[in-house]
């Protein structure tokens, strides 16, 4: 996506409202802006996790960053980050083998129909903000272990089900956020 569209579609989203009125914070802060809000499952160690919320705002025109969350619970617990990149960055920043290894290509896990934008809720500013985002690749730092009472330092890559699939073959979509 050229720069010119990416100015007009984050134009018309902070015209919206919904970039411009912050997720967790009145003061402007670091937190402020997190307000597109998806949820997609995750695949960890060949197992299906999630839905996790993820808050997400744009920093630049190349990168969008997302904290994630369990659930939309008042004290759900931060379990990931994801980064989304422009695949024209992804392609000349990171190896072709980390690459391959651990980011997804964001237009493939759209089209697998798992991930739901919850926020915006128009329907014109869902599809201009999943178009946008399929022209992006993620990574996806999982920081806090499956029934760990707390983050242990260790760090995972978590993948998309829709790169997992290409790579092992498909899973019924009902078993897709069945596993926490």
């Amino acid at each position: 996506m050229k720069i010119s569209k990416v100015c007009v579609l984050v134009s018309s989203l902070i015209t919206a409202g919904f970039l411009s009125a912050p997720a967790f914070a009145a003061d402007k802060n670091p937190l402020s802006g997190y307000t597109i809000h998806v949820t997609a499952p995750h695949m960890m160690d060949g197992e299906v996790i999630g839905p996790f919320h993820h808050y997400c705002k744009p920093i630049n025109d190349d990168v969008i960053q997302c904290i994630l969350f369990e659930s939309t619970e008042p004290n759900a617990r931060m379990t990931e980050v994801e980064y989304m990149v422009s695949k024209k960055l992804t392609a000349s920043a990171i190896p072709k083998w980390s690459h391959e290894k651990n980011w997804h290509d964001h237009k493939q896990e759209i089209e697998t129909g798992r991930v739901a934008i919850m926020n915006p809720s128009d329907p014109k500013e869902q599809k201009a903000l999943a178009d946008y985002v399929a022209g992006t690749d993620g990574i996806i730092f999982h920081l806090w272990p499956k029934d760990a009472p707390i983050p242990d330092g260790s760090v995972h890559i978590a993948q998309s089900v829709g790169h997992w699939e290409e790579i092992h073959g498909k899973i019924p979509k009902d078993s897709v956020g069945s596993k926490k």
